[in-house]
């Protein structure tokens, strides 16, 4: 069995969860140290971290392998690794994009890869492949992930089926994935819980139709909330293998868009929930420094053992030593604790009591030990401090204004104590927060002005020091005033005004507009472009300064939509004036000018094509154009062969019509070489085609032909003459338009032979 231990300050309940509600990413550690720092838990040891082949020594340059945080989000996995089919960055959320890609620069190409071929039923294209060897302290391995992916839901199932697996070999592993070196070959741990079926975009989501309970729909932020961007995922799911103590392991983490480049996917890792079995200790606070107060903050002691081992009843007892004494320090905490079939996490809380003895610290160690079922003891410890008062210290640079204004900015920090601390100024407006603007005594030239801070933390300890303000005169920039500029002329002003002059001032302006005759020794300045603009008044001490921003209006922007664009003559086309910042239009609709003073729809004829321009102008006389164009085509039927033939039709529209075939099949033909009837033919107008047919008495056919010009002269298909008499004829007449027409009749043979 295998349990983890944390201490966690429960001050976190005093000073709120994070403001930040989207992960954040950083890619500032090596794969190696995303390896070891990060993901590894206890009870493993790991060695030959390489990515993509290569033992990086520096951070990943494609960012598709980073840390990720996501404490105070409502992500599942409070920090952890991040494996990418793009950068790290894209999985940030929230999600407001349904379909995102961020792969530049190009991550590695892993379409030579064939364990991930063999997941996708396809080649992969773009992603990561991190490995590493690593030696287990007891009989199982296993650690948490989440697996989300911009292809869902719209690609769930489809050829785009984006994979990623986490492959396993050594002793007792076999599989299908072959690996030099492991002749059992490998098996993948990615795989949907209670099924050999890897976990793909096609195998889980919406579009499978199955497993549901492990599919988790973002859309809009449904399942993360902000966190991260990705459209869907899956629910917190658990990779576990059966190992043998402390043998090598091969594990092989990889991910890879399927199909193309676009559209990523990524798999979270959860930190430390890579680990065999053992028991790990770890003491944390909200302030960071393993320490709480008397009477003040808590702390959690965490039992956790991992969930695929959670199936059975366990017993932990632990040992707790240090100076501070239990039931005496800190409440009686029970031990042993029972885990029950189905628990994975039992809270013991340490609530230090204030005893108001000044006993300065007190800490407790707590220890736990682990024998793995290969008979190793593996002890892990943690430290708490206990601190039964503090010593608030401020810092508070003393501020010396050369030429004071109305008031002054200070600002200080607090330390020693537990923050969050609160401030307060003895100022004459009792100001508080750590920084405040203090008055100043008008009339005083030179002289200091002491102000009392007061630091309070979130325990009630608190420290006080004093801020002293030197200043040397009065002389100051009461505000700054701009005027905004139109786009087309520089229309824009500044002006500026001061108090406290000694003797004669000075005044200065400085900015774009520093070819203006008017910029020195005045306190407007006029016929401005846009920017900043910097002022400096002097008098008989010193000077002070100020600055302000020009902006400029919002230049007109023509725009219109047109409907239709193109058509048959004539042709009435409505515009619609989208135009933005503007007053007065002027249209121009191919040589005819409208001006007007709205937006109101236009409407005009065309029969010929032609341009339309708008020019938006605003109040100031700044103008904007724009052009589209009309095209206008005569319609008509354009086959030359129909009988409403337009030769000046450019688009046929579907409008013609073809006379109908003239059919006339002769009753009798004399084939005796006079020159006069001697072949039997069908006399057939405004046709495309014909085919006939001749038959004997008896139904047997003696003759076929097919042509408008196919004749029928006497002679059978055996090549000998056809006796006298009357044969059946047949035959199909295709019209110009394609209709079929069939029609029969007779014929007399008269041969005078």
């Amino acid at each position: 069995m295998s349990i983890k231990i944390f201490l966690v300050s429960t001050l976190t309940l005093l000073l709120g969860t994070s403001a930040f509600s989207q992960i954040t990413v950083a890619n500032t550690q090596t794969p190696s140290q995303l390896v070891q720092n990060v993901l590894l838990g206890f009870g493993v040891t790991a060695t030959n971290i390489t990515v993509n082949g290569s033992p990086l020594n520096s951070t990943n340059v494609q960012g598709n392998v980073t840390y990720f945080d996501a404490s105070g989000t409502t992500f599942p996995i409070p920090t952890g690794v991040l494996l990418t089919t793009g950068n790290g960055i894209a999985a940030i959320g929230p999600n407001n994009s349904g379909g995102f890609t961020n792969n530049t620069p190009a991550t590695a190409n892993v379409s030579s890869d064939p364990h991930l071929n063999a997941i996708a039923n396809a080649s992969p294209t773009n992603g990561v492949v991190l490995e590493f060897d690593f030696v287990p302290s007891g009989d199982t391995i296993s650690f948490n992930y989440i697996f989300a992916s911009e292809e869902y839901p719209e690609w769930s199932p489809s050829s785009f089926n984006d994979a990623f697996g986490f492959f396993l070999w050594g002793p007792g592993i076999s599989g299908p994935y072959t690996l030099a070196g492991y002749p059992a070959g490998g098996s993948n741990l990615a795989i949907i819980p209670g099924t050999s079926i890897p976990v793909t975009i096609n195998n889980l989501g919406p579009g499978a139709g199955q497993y549901p309970a492990f599919y988790a729909n973002n859309i809009g932020g449904a399942a993360y909330g902000t966190a991260i961007q990705y459209d869907g995922g899956t629910v917190l799911l658990s990779a576990n293998a059966t190992v043998q103590c402390s043998q090598t392991y091969h594990i092989k983490l990889a991910i890879s868009n399927v199909g193309d480049q676009s559209l990523d996917s990524g798999v979270f890792l959860e930190a430390n929930s890579f680990s065999s079995e053992a028991i790990e200790v770890a003491v944390a606070t909200v302030s960071g420094d393993t320490t709480v107060l008397e009477g003040c903050s808590t702390a959690d002691l965490m039992f956790i053992r991992p969930q695929s081992q959670n199936g059975d009843t366990l017993i932990v007892t632990y040992d707790i030593t240090g100076t501070a004494t239990e039931g005496v320090d800190f409440p009686s905490l029970q031990n042993p604790i029972i885990f029950l079939p189905g628990e994975d996490t039992i809270v013991l809380t340490i609530n230090p009591l204030a005893d108001g003895i000044s006993d300065n610290w007190e800490y407790i160690t707590i220890t736990a030990t682990t024998i793995t079922i290969c008979g190793d003891t593996i002890f892990s410890t943690g430290t708490l401090y206990i601190l039964d008062s503090v010593n608030i210290q401020i810092n508070e640079p003393d501020p010396f204004v050369m030429c004071a204004n109305d008031s002054v900015f200070a600002f200080v920090t607090a330390s020693g104590g537990l923050s969050p601390y609160s401030y307060t100024w003895n100022d004459p407006n009792n100001q508080i927060g750590d920084s405040a603007y203090l008055s100043t005594v008008f009339g005083t030239l030179s002289g200091s002005i002491d102000y009392i801070v007061t630091a309070t933390d979130v325990c009630g300890y608190a420290g006080t020091d004093t801020v002293t303000v030197t200043l040397n005169q009065t002389l100051a920039v009461d505000t700054t005033v701009s005027y905004a500029s139109a786009p087309c002329d520089n229309t824009g002003a500044v002006s500026a005004f001061t108090s406290g002059m000694t003797g004669t001032p000075y005044y200065q302006w400085t900015g774009p507009g520093a070819g203006n005759p008017n910029f020195i020794d005045a306190t407007v300045w006029q016929n401005l472009s846009p920017g900043w603009y910097y002022f400096t008044v002097t008098d008989n001490v010193c000077e002070a300064n100020d600055s302000v921003f020009v902006d400029v209006t919002p230049p007109p922007i023509a725009n219109f939509t047109q409907n239709p664009q193109i058509g048959c003559s004539p042709l009435n086309v409505s515009f619609t004036n989208t135009s933005q910042n503007a007053t007065n239009y002027q249209w121009n609709f191919d040589g005819t000018i409208v001006n007007v003073n709205n937006t109101n729809p236009q409407t005009q004829t065309f029969t010929n094509s032609g341009n339309i321009q708008l020019i938006a102008f605003d109040a100031a006389g700044c103008s904007d154009t724009t052009y589209n164009s009309v095209t206008v085509s005569v319609c008509g039927c354009t086959d030359p062969t129909a009988d409403n033939y337009n030769p000046l039709a450019v688009v046929d529209d579907g409008s013609c019509f073809y006379p109908q075939p003239i059919i006339y099949v002769p009753n009798v033909f004399t084939p005796n070489n006079d020159l006069q009837n001697d072949v039997f033919f069908i006399d057939v107008q405004n046709a495309a085609d014909l085919e006939f047919t001749i038959l004997n008495r008896w139904g047997g056919i003696i003759y076929e032909a097919k042509g408008l010009n196919s004749a029928w002269n006497g002679y059978v298909l055996g090549g000998n003459f056809a006796e006298d008499g009357t044969y059946f004829v047949t035959y199909t007449v295709t019209a110009i338009d394609g209709t079929l027409l069939t029609g029969h009749g007779f014929v007399q043979l008269i041969s005078n032979k």
